[in-house]
């Protein structure tokens, strides 16, 4: 498996990943036979964001898909239904899978002494419970983040603070657009 990209290495490319202007890597899918994409998320590496990808797309489009990672695909999580967030779920389990096999190799590599010719196919990592609970207390960028940050520090309308229990108060009496 590939390491995750050195920021100072040429941009890699993968099918289905995009890179945006603040460095984030973000992955989508067109659904077969209509318009609209699936927005898979916005990670740290292109390995992460392809990884998503493509368990996506071989979950959309079976054994036809064509896969960044064609090796990793068995150990690839299976999205529950066909429905968007299923399918969303399922790929960002796949981007902290790659990203721990990454974190693995690594720390491998640097404990073990080079060996040349040492040809080590794809294996199956599961996670433990404490890494499942990790992964699910980690999406800085998921609304149920934000809205524990709301819960937690107070809401500011002009010079005037208000917890948010105060809130249905504050809700007729101020407008966003009035500030």
């Amino acid at each position: 498996m590939k390491k995750l990209a050195d920021p100072h290495s040429p941009i890699p490319s993968y099918r289905g990943v995009r890179k945006r202007k603040w460095g984030k890597w973000v992955s989508e899918i067109r659904e077969p036979g209509k318009k609209t994409r699936i927005w898979l998320g916005s990670f740290e590496a292109p390995e992460m964001a392809a990884a998503a990808y493509d368990v996506a797309a071989l979950h959309l489009k079976g054994h036809r898909a064509e896969l960044n990672f064609p090796e990793l695909a068995p150990s690839l999580p299976r999205p529950a239904s066909f429905s968007p967030e299923d399918v969303q779920f399922a790929a960002a389990q796949a981007a902290l899978h790659v990203k721990s096999l990454a974190a693995r190799e690594a720390a491998a590599a640097a404990s073990t002494p080079a060996r040349v010719g040492l040809n080590s196919g794809p294996s199956r990592v599961g996670l433990s419970a404490s890494e499942i609970r990790e992964i699910n207390e980690w999406p800085m960028d998921s609304p149920r983040m934000w809205m524990m940050e709301l819960r937690e520090e107070p809401l500011v309308f002009s010079d005037e603070i208000y917890e948010l229990s105060d809130w249905e108060e504050v809700e007729n009496q101020y407008s966003i657009w009035d500030l």
